[in-house]
């Protein structure tokens, strides 16, 4: 039965980050908490290591989602490029640094108000600002790039729901934002995937067939579903009403970043 929720789970994160360019991580952190919670794990290490493999699942998904946009012309490569290195500084300072310094708990109630912020701005219309100025420069875009990359890593996200809205401020037309936030998932995710399982190696009480703080058969399943749906969220992404979808989607968001809160709040570590 748990490999059957995992493989149910993988499909619908696979297709909200195709279709959306947002949400594989965001839905995956709590859903992954409670799974690991049932099979015996302490809060503080359930939410890191649901972290951790939703994260290192958004380096498969990312991959499926970005080909699908880059087959339609909507991936700035440009941006891509300009981001990467802010991006890589800022995935080491979260899974090297900060993550292994905080606790758990701290690191779930950070999820639960910063998820919940974002999905109160998707409720409020807001989350896709008018464009206002360009993008800014090589040092303002590594900065970004440090800040997308820090952020995301802490969350276990591809981090658009920071690099869309940004975007599509710089004056970047939205499906093209979203479709360079799914190649932008890739870099973010390996860097913190990659940190992560280092972090993570030593640490006691984690469940057999880990890897640092990945649990590699909820990696394996959700990987192998998401990867299947991302393309076609991403071929409906350019059809269907994005902004009602995503206030459906933000209603699920706040739903999750409450259960979050609560295991913050409740937990000891």
């Amino acid at each position: 039965m748990l490999y059957l929720e995992l493989a149910l789970l993988g499909l619908c994160s696979g297709f909200l980050a195709g279709l959306l360019g947002v949400g594989g991580g965001m839905m995956l952190v709590p859903f992954l908490t409670y799974f690991l919670s049932q099979q015996g794990l302490g809060p503080d290490l359930a939410v890191k290591m649901a972290i951790a493999t939703a994260m290192a699942t958004i380096v498969f998904t990312s991959v499926s989602s970005l080909r699908a946009h880059h087959g339609r012309g909507a991936v700035r490569w440009d941006i891509v490029r300009s981001l990467a290195p802010g991006i890589l500084t800022g995935g080491l300072l979260a899974s090297l640094g900060v993550f292994t310094l905080l606790r758990g708990k701290y690191l779930a109630l950070f999820f639960g108000l910063f998820i919940g912020f974002t999905a109160l701005r998707m409720l409020s219309g807001s989350s896709q600002p008018k464009a206002s100025r360009e993008l800014p420069g090589p040092l303002g875009l590594y900065g970004a790039g440090t800040g997308l990359g820090f952020i995301a890593g802490l969350v276990g996200a591809g981090g658009a729901f920071i690099s869309v809205p940004f975007m599509t401020r710089s004056s970047v037309p939205l499906h093209q934002a979203i479709g360079t936030s799914a190649a932008l998932g890739f870099p973010i995710a390996l860097v913190n995937t990659l940190g992560l399982i280092f972090s993570g190696a030593g640490t006691i009480g984690r469940p057999a067939y880990s890897l640092g703080y990945l649990w590699l058969p909820a990696l394996l399943g959700l990987a192998c579903c998401s990867v299947l749906t991302a393309p076609m969220g991403a071929k409906l992404a350019h059809k269907l009403p994005i902004q009602k979808l995503k206030r459906i989607f933000a209603s699920l968001l706040l739903s999750l970043a409450c259960y979050m809160l609560w295991k913050g709040l409740v937990s000891e570590g």
